[in-house]
């Protein structure tokens, strides 16, 4: 099954419509499979180095162990940080000394599950957004963090490489315990910005290396963490309050120009 999006671009007989996230013999884009959760891991080095964080020394819990969430454990991992839990839709494993990322992933391949690796605890996919933790990545479901249980979840940092897994009333709790949030619509953009890349290779036919792509992310991803930032500390609010203020000036300010240049 193909994971992409469609992209619509004007032309002199109408919308051109291009489908993404193609095979790379049929015009797709060199990481591709990897962008939603390297732009989660890009946005998380800004974020730590915003917080003064030392990814070296950080731990963190990956809810969800499928394409977004066992690479984002495997990159992290690559960081330097130690990953103390994860867990796919059986449930979790926890070792608060750290897992072999690349060994948990084998397990899984093997046994279809994260459960039962040894040297770890089984665990809920509830009780992994609970553990002691500086950084959790919920990668799974949405609505996983709610008022229930966010004044229970330990993270100084929480990146959203799900849709919407944290709700507006788990937001407010998290905000109050000083929980950095990295906004799913910031957070897990890489995907899509991918695709776009994808879209302008195939508009050039042109053939981006994996490397050029993964640096053009990087350079985007960074723009926009700081593009947001900046709008979180000059309004003092959050950083999902923020990115929509963003969002909603682009589109203005792109509307204003389209009124202008017809």
């Amino acid at each position: 099954m193909v994971h992409g999006h469609v992209l619509d671009a004007p032309g002199l007989h109408g919308p051109w419509r291009r489908v993404t996230g193609k095979p790379i013999s049929l015009g797709g884009s060199e990481g591709r499979n990897e962008a939603t959760a390297r732009g989660c891991i890009y946005t998380i080095v800004e974020a730590a180095r915003h917080r003064g964080m030392d990814l070296r020394k950080a731990r963190v819990a990956v809810q969800g162990f499928g394409n977004a969430g066992s690479i984002a454990a495997r990159l992290i991992a690559e960081e330097g940080s130690t990953v103390v839990a994860v867990s796919d839709s059986t449930g979790g494993i926890h070792n608060p000394a750290g897992l072999d990322v690349a060994k948990v992933i084998a397990w899984k391949g093997e046994h279809g599950t994260v459960q039962g690796f040894p040297g770890a605890s089984d665990v809920t996919n509830a009780e992994v957004l609970e553990v002691e933790c500086d950084i959790l990545i919920p990668a799974a479901l949405e609505n996983q963090i709610t008022d229930r249980n966010a004044g229970r979840v330990k993270a100084k940092l929480v990146a959203e490489a799900a849709n919407g897994p944290t709700t507006p009333d788990a937001d407010v709790i998290l905000a109050a315990n000083g929980v950095f949030m990295i906004p799913d619509i910031l957070c897990n953009a890489g995907g899509v910005t991918v695709s776009y890349f994808e879209w302008v290779q195939d508009l050039n036919r042109d053939q981006w290396t994996e490397i050029e792509v993964n640096e053009k992310l990087r350079v985007m991803m960074k723009k926009a963490f700081h593009e947001t930032l900046a709008i979180a500390e000059r309004e003092s609010c959050d950083m999902r309050t923020a990115a929509y203020l963003l969002a909603v000036e682009r589109v203005a300010n792109a509307m204003t120009m389209r009124g202008l240049y017809p």
